[in-house]
């Protein structure tokens, strides 16, 4: 069972993480690039995901790379946070349901908080 320090310290942390979220601007999917650069000519700024499993490239406007970059870069810390929030989240269900009848308390490994 956690103690009552690291439950509350749990949560704070949580609010904390929740609050970041409204924070976040526009958000998408995939990685950008800009390949104006290269040797020989570049082929001008390129977005690209996948889509079922296939990679799919879509020609950007330079504006447009500049928003998709934003937007690629505020997805990625939105999915850091969301895994930490996932993670304080086991930390105070677990901390605040124990199961009582279970000998041995589960560990950071199974419960996934290390």
């Amino acid at each position: 069972m956690k103690s009552k320090n690291e439950l509350d310290s749990a949560r704070r942390k949580f609010a904390e993480l929740r609050a970041s979220l409204s924070q976040l601007s526009y958000i998408s999917q995939g990685s950008v690039q800009d390949r104006t650069h290269r040797k020989g000519g570049g082929a001008g700024y390129q977005w690209t995901r996948k889509v079922a499993q296939k990679t799919v490239s879509v020609a950007l406007t330079r504006e447009q790379f500049q928003l998709m970059k934003a937007a690629t870069a505020n997805y990625q810390q939105l999915r850091k946070t969301l895994k930490q929030m996932e993670t304080f989240s086991r930390i105070i269900l677990f901390g605040t349901a124990p199961h009582t009848a279970r000998l041995k308390p589960l560990s950071p490994r199974v419960l996934g908080t290390k």
